[in-house]
């Protein structure tokens, strides 16, 4: 079992652990969360955990916890998945509590995960992804730096044609010189 932690002046990036199942599970039934994610009943949020855990154990990385240093508290997760279809490169994500919202703990997070991918992976850029009414996300995307490339935006191939979440927006950021 991966054993990772990367920390910030404010928040803990660390590997999974059995114990986060409850907490991932109350984050998948906040409507507001899963706004703009397909909702996820007790046995997908469990399965998405196991993913998560293995996409650790594998590459290295995966979207980690991420706690808040002070407290300990569950806020949700941030890290990088590898490429899978659709995207041909490592992708950045996160997902918070709603509790956690509007404080900078996403940017945080995806800052110190896009730092650590630069040092510690070799890779020319790094994607993220979001439904086009996502503006939280999109505007955070744009604030780390990354660049829409419209051309790139894709129906999801998980979600059936039709369905309001598959359009996608695709964001690339460039490594650092």
């Amino acid at each position: 079992m991966a054993d990772f932690r990367l920390e910030t002046n404010r928040l803990t990036l660390r590997s999974w652990r059995d114990e986060d199942r409850e907490a991932n599970w109350a984050l998948a039934q906040d409507a507001e969360v899963m706004r703009y994610l397909p909702a996820l009943d007790r046995a997908g949020a469990d399965a998405m955990v196991d993913r998560f855990m293995a996409m650790d154990d594998e590459h290295g990385h995966t979207f980690w916890v991420v706690e808040r240093r002070g407290d300990g508290a569950f806020l949700g997760m941030c890290g990088m998945a590898p490429p899978r279809d659709p995207l041909v490169e490592h992708e950045v994500g996160w997902r918070l509590a709603r509790n956690a919202w509007g404080q900078g703990y996403a940017q945080e997070a995806a800052r110190a995960t896009l730092g650590w991918a630069w040092a510690n992976r070799v890779m020319p850029s790094i994607v993220a992804i979001t439904v086009k009414d996502n503006r939280a996300s999109w505007t955070l995307m744009e604030r780390l730096g990354m660049i829409r490339h419209a051309a790139e935006d894709f129906e999801h191939p998980s979600l059936p044609v039709g369905h309001p979440l598959r359009p996608h927006r695709l964001y690339r950021i460039e490594r650092p010189a």
